[in-house]
């Protein structure tokens, strides 16, 4: 639905959306492998927002991952809508002083100024919360004026809108050809409450929930636009928060799915103690469902109990993540070092849990406190925050600062050495890839997929296989694969290893942050790509 706000000005709003800093998680590397592709996901945050203004407003979104808004945008708006997470606050900047600069009034929503409005003093009007009563106050006064204030002044959701009374996204204001993957939300909140974590406090420990109609619809909206994605991510917070609801929707997604010759695959979010839910795993694959991405955090289950996650232990590590591969999802882990119960056995600990679980993709991440979350309660009441952007965290680890970057440096050097990775995945030829359904030819061979399949294969051939100095790896996996029949999973391998070497060989040089949540600094980053090959060595 969109606002019932009555409204007697006419308005231009321009969504923009800022650009990601690189990550491991973005796969920014493997975008030049596909053709067309230029960003990770679209944001579905933005595009609801887009999606409810009144419809007597003209609205224009852009995706700055994939085109950088113009200053005749600019010059086009009434005002400018900006949303957000910490690791793009340098671009959040950016695109407010840019607004500024045209004379506009610039609005700021998203989960990094709802965690932390006084980073963002720039911004004319501050959105904290999702859409709800907020967000209706907030148009009335841009009908009003869309001069720009003397003094910044928020909207803070009291009341917040049903997931049952969300507008479907605004898909058709973006291209989502230039997408690698799409984007669904089923639930909104997580019932746990893990300590680094800020979802309970931002989104509710209890999750809300869109019904299987309006998913349905979200996906017709998807694949009615051409060169879609093949592959849809829920952004669900934890897809199982509540076990009942997924269990009861994943039939109208298997019925969605058969009607349609299974145009998609699937993947989401959850926690480990899925594993001990056969009857929602077994609709998973039948849906389609390929990965699922896991906070395991860490191997070590005394430190799992230090950081509210004894969720994790609820099956034995190593058997979850058997159980899982089982229903022929391949589990991609979240990894933390620089809890204050590591010792100077957890890296090696780490090292031998990557090369025991066979998890192909990890994201391995310093500790990094995050507003409003029980960790960053903690230690500011223990003086332990820091803020010197020369260091790669926030969090005053228990152990030398110095001796934490070096185990992180060592374990992703590890873990995406290129006979490592491919030997991981040659694992996953076994235990995973046969495990997932057989789905019909006729959803797969269109003719988007066949000319997509012809460039991503073209490019993993030549670039990989051929120019690249890990292709005697690659090949001998891919060769492994194909000999089980599945071609699928040569393409996979080779464009998610393609990006996965050539990030971490840039992360080892100091390019990159050792925390996925907080941007490199430009200083910083200039001074270790200098000296990146002294440490390495």
């Amino acid at each position: 639905m969109r606002s019932t706000v009555p409204v007697s000005s006419s308005r231009r709003i321009l969504c923009v959306f800022p650009a990601y800093t690189p990550s491991f998680g973005t796969f920014s590397h493997a975008y030049p492998l596909m053709g067309g592709v230029k960003a990770f996901m679209p944001p579905q945050g933005l595009l609801v927002i887009a999606a409810y203004m009144p419809e007597a407003w003209e609205v224009r979104f852009i995706d700055e991952n994939i085109a950088r808004a113009s200053p005749e945008d600019f010059a086009w708006a009434d005002a400018v809508f900006v949303s957000g997470m910490h690791i793009q606050e340098g671009q959040i900047h950016e695109i407010g002083r840019r607004a500024h600069a045209a004379g506009k009034v610039a609005v700021l929503g998203g989960p990094s100024v709802s965690g932390a409005p006084e980073k963002y003093p720039d911004f004319d009007y501050l959105h904290l919360g999702e859409i709800g009563d907020a967000t209706d106050r907030l148009i009335r006064r841009l009908d009003e004026t869309v001069a720009v204030p003397a003094e910044p002044e928020r909207f803070e959701t009291a009341d917040r809108l049903a997931l049952s009374d969300f507008p479907a996204p605004a898909y058709e204001r973006v291209p989502l050809k230039r997408y690698l993957i799409g984007s669904l939300q089923f639930s909104s909140g997580c019932p746990y409450r893990c300590e680094f974590c800020d979802i309970p406090q931002l989104y509710g420990r209890q999750p809300r929930l869109k019904t299987p109609e309006q998913l349905c619809a979200e996906l017709d909206a998807i694949v009615a636009q051409p060169a879609h994605p093949a592959v849809v991510y829920f952004v669900d917070d934890n897809f199982i928060g509540n076990r009942k609801a997924t269990r009861e929707m994943l039939p109208h997604l298997v019925e969605w799915q058969k009607r349609n010759n299974y145009p998609l695959q699937f993947a989401c979010e959850a926690t480990l103690n899925m594993a001990k839910q056969p009857e929602i795993l077994e609709l998973m694959r039948q849906a389609n469902f390929m990965t699922v991405f896991v906070g395991i955090e860490t191997p070590e289950a005394d430190a799992l109990k230090g950081i509210d996650k004894t969720h994790n232990a609820a099956v034995p590590m190593y058997e979850a993540i058997e159980t899982l591969n089982s229903y022929g999802l391949e589990v991609t882990s979240g990894i933390i070092l620089g809890l204050d119960t590591d010792t100077d056995k957890s890296e090696q600990n780490l090292i031998d849990f990557i090369d025991r679980s066979a998890i192909p993709v990890l994201t391995i991440n310093l500790l990094q406190a995050l507003p409003k979350t029980p960790l960053w309660d903690r230690l500011e009441r223990e003086g332990r925050l820091v803020h010197d952007a020369s260091l790669e965290s926030n969090v005053l680890f228990k152990r030398p600062h110095d001796d934490v970057v070096r185990s992180w440096r060592r374990a992703i050097a590890h873990a995406y050495s290129p006979e490592q990775l491919f030997e991981r995945f040659k694992r996953q030829c076994d235990v995973t890839y046969p495990n997932r359904i057989t789905t019909p030819t006729a959803g797969k061979l269109t003719l988007t997929n066949l000319r997509r399949g012809l460039i991503l294969g073209f490019n993993i051939v030549t670039r990989v296989g051929l120019f690249s100095d890990y292709r005697k790896p690659f090949w001998r996996a891919a060769g492994y694969a194909l000999k089980r029949g599945q071609i699928e999973a040569v393409f996979n391998m080779g464009f998610v290893a393609h990006h996965l070497i050539r990030f971490t060989r840039e992360a080892l040089r100091g390019e990159h942050n050792a925390s996925f949540y907080a941007a490199q600094d430009k200083a910083k980053a200039e001074a270790a790509a200098r000296g990146g090959a002294r440490q390495a060595a």
